[in-house]
């Protein structure tokens, strides 16, 4: 015990009247493997919660998240109280340094917040499907700063987490897990209306990935110049890859016009010559 004792308490170095022993750098493993350590434990018991559906899979991640940034600062506050220095006069002595920097990182700090509020409020969450800038993207990760996404090329996108919250964002996912979307279709003038409505929800009900629990909908919704304008709607739970769906259902449509002779419309134009007597 006594060998022990000493090994612990050997001086490494030491700078004015603080001394660094061998038992300053035992305490800060330890301090890191228990902080490891309620960490993995609070992930096994958040992710057993997600597993039996009591919480999403977002709210769980913003969960652990601030757990996780709140244990690592708690940490890192009893390490330097390890090594003899205090977080309160250091803060206090750095005050004007720190005005300073928060001049000159007042965009970081903002994306910092901006994270903080957006783990907390859980208005965005992981796999919501935003619309940015007129970008579609599936949220990833949120981290503290920035946030990743994936665009509709499968393309990574790191957005500022300021830009999400300052910003105009739709979220195409937040108040229901299936959105309603919409295709227009022009057909010549003489085309049987009804069966025009009829062969359009048809090819919506056709398509695999058409929500069936709500109802799809044809309607004539103009007179056009050279058209009779038709708007199809129906519900699809896969709103971040909609663009090839609709694809598929204007495939569909064009297929089933063509078997029933109803022709797609295409600008037109008469030409009136009069002859001078």
């Amino acid at each position: 015990m006594d060998t022990l004792s000493e090994i612990l308490d050997f001086e490494i170095f030491r700078w004015g009247d603080h001394k660094i022993l061998v038992i300053n750098f035992v305490a800060i493993l330890l301090v890191y493997i228990i902080a490891k350590l309620l960490l993995w434990i609070i992930k096994k018991a958040l992710f057993r919660e997600y597993k039996s559906k009591k919480i999403d899979t977002g709210t769980t991640y913003a969960i652990y998240q601030i757990i996780s940034y709140v244990l690592w600062v708690i940490a890192i506050t009893v390490i330097l109280e390890n090594f003899g220095v205090k977080i309160t006069i250091l803060l206090a002595g750095s005050a004007a340094l720190l005005v300073g920097i928060g001049l000159g990182l007042q965009q970081t700090f903002n994306d910092v917040i901006s994270g903080i509020i957006l783990l907390s409020e859980r208005s965005i969450k992981i796999g919501d499907v935003l619309e940015i800038d007129d970008e579609i993207v599936k949220i990833q990760t949120i981290g503290l700063r920035t946030s990743k996404g994936l665009d509709r090329n499968d393309i990574s996108i790191i957005i500022p987490n300021s830009l999400i919250t300052t910003n105009k964002v739709i979220n195409w996912s937040h108040q229901s897990k299936k959105t309603r979307f919409s295709i227009n279709v022009g057909v010549a003038y003489g085309s049987d209306v009804d069966n025009v409505i009829k062969l359009l929800e048809e090819c919506a009900t056709d398509h695999p990935d058409v929500y069936k629990g709500e109802h799809v909908e044809a309607r004539l919704a103009d007179f056009g110049a050279s058209s009779l304008d038709f708007l199809l709607l129906f519900y699809s739970r896969d709103s971040f890859r909609i663009e090839k769906m609709k694809s598929d259902i204007r495939i569909i449509i064009n297929k089933k016009f063509t078997e029933n002779g109803i022709v797609i419309a295409f600008p037109q134009l008469d030409l009136h010559v009069k002859s001078k007597p």
